[in-house]
């Protein structure tokens, strides 16, 4: 284990991208791009402040700050440099990076293919007992926000206000509204089926929202213990580690006192990631130091209560309205209000502790609407191959120039 850090001292941000050909198909050469980048293949590149690795499919890159970050106003340029570099060496291979939480036109039973290099027997062993096939897993793109804790006491504060934002996440980044060429009926389908991907072994996702323990002792007894137990009858080799396994919306990890988020759907570009983690890591700010409710208020939610407010929020997003006074009074609200205007009342508070460089990004997502919404308005109800692959085209283009998509 490295150095341990307090609260909000570092940061650590993953951004996961697709690999597409020309034609938008998906292009399973994840290998060739890392093999072009490192002269021989390897799994993980170091380029600078940001490295390269592998995912679980063979179409999917993942971006990372190299080690932890004191400062996350200038991994927007970081990641684009990177993304830039990525590009022209796909170029060649008629290939470039595609963004948005989920390819809207894969078919994942013919389209998928496993990482079948370095660490590919614990991805075999995953598709042994999920079939890695389906949406849930071959076309799920996100961001992973990472923030330290130094302590118990440090995770408790830290755990509690994660577990108060995670049902909102959706209605700020929510970026997966197709799926096979047709509209889902969902602004986040990614999280809809991160719900059940793991159905086959319930402990591994839960409720999504982590349960309500706020030491390392109890995190192991209510959710590792179970973990372990359930994955011994399939693991029989024991080559899965329960940090792995966990999957919950927010995870801790003991192993680098960080807890992870994981419900950010990836956007259009880096800029829009950068500005949306910001925000999030500002509003966190603020519960843990318990400028809205105080800690035993945040303890006190229950998974289910949390949950119920999530649930509808992968469906409709930023439109969705909630009319849980109870839940709102911890952000010093008394009224039903959509999550956008909760959102817009949030960042109010956090705005001065935001850096301006991020001011105009966050204010038109928060006035235009989700990446996903923007995505549906775009297409005005033609779902057609041709214009879907028309509207992608230019998503690719927003990331190539870091700038947001506008219908």
């Amino acid at each position: 284990m490295g150095k341990k850090y307090h609260l909000f001292e570092v940061y650590g941000i993953e951004l996961e991208y697709m690999l597409v050909y020309n034609n938008l198909k998906p292009a399973p050469i994840v290998d060739k791009l890392l093999t072009k980048k490192n002269g021989t293949l390897t799994s993980d590149i170091e380029n600078g402040a940001i490295a390269w690795s592998n995912e679980l499919v063979a179409h999917v890159v993942e971006l990372k700050t190299n080690g932890p970050t004191p400062d996350l106003n200038n991994l927007s340029d970081l990641f684009h440099q990177n993304i830039l570099e990525i590009n022209t060496l796909l170029k060649p291979l008629n290939s470039q990076l595609l963004p948005t939480a989920a390819h809207p036109l894969l078919n994942p039973l013919q389209e998928t293919e496993l990482w079948k290099h370095s660490y590919s027997e614990v991805y075999e062993l995953y598709n042994r007992i999920f079939n890695c096939k389906g949406h849930g897993w071959s076309n799920v793109q996100s961001t992973h926000i990472n923030l330290p804790f130094y302590d118990d006491k440090e995770f408790e504060k830290l755990h509690a206000a994660i577990r108060i934002i995670l049902p909102l996440i959706p209605g700020l980044c929510a970026s997966s509204p197709i799926l096979e060429g047709k509209k889902t009926g969902f602004k986040d389908t990614r999280l809809e089926y991160y719900k059940t991907n793991q159905k086959e072994i319930p402990e591994l996702t839960g409720l999504v929202i982590p349960e309500r323990v706020f030491t390392k002792v109890d995190y192991y007894a209510t959710i590792f213990e179970p973990i372990k137990s359930a994955i011994r009858p399939h693991d029989t080799k024991k080559i899965l580690d329960h940090h792995f396994l966990n999957s919950r919306g927010a995870i801790a990890r003991f192993d680098r006192n960080a807890v992870e988020i994981r419900l950010v759907d990836i956007q259009e570009c880096p800029k829009a990631d950068i500005a949306i983690c910001v925000l999030i890591i500002e509003v966190i700010k603020l519960l843990v130091d318990k400028q809205l409710g105080s800690l035993q208020q945040q303890k006190k939610w229950l998974k289910q209560e949390l949950f119920d407010i999530l649930n509808p929020i992968i469906k409709d997003a930023e439109s969705f309205v909630i009319d849980n006074i109870d839940y709102l009074r911890l952000f010093k609200l008394e009224n039903p209000v959509s999550v956008q205007s909760l959102w817009k009342h949030l960042y109010a508070l956090a705005k001065q502790n935001i850096h301006k460089s991020h001011h105009d990004t966050l204010e038109f997502i928060l006035n235009e609407g989700t990446l996903a919404t923007r995505i549906l308005n775009a297409m005005e109800n033609n779902h057609t191959e041709q214009y879907i692959k028309h509207t992608y085209t230019k998503l690719a283009e927003c990331l190539q120039e870091n700038k947001l998509f506008k219908p």
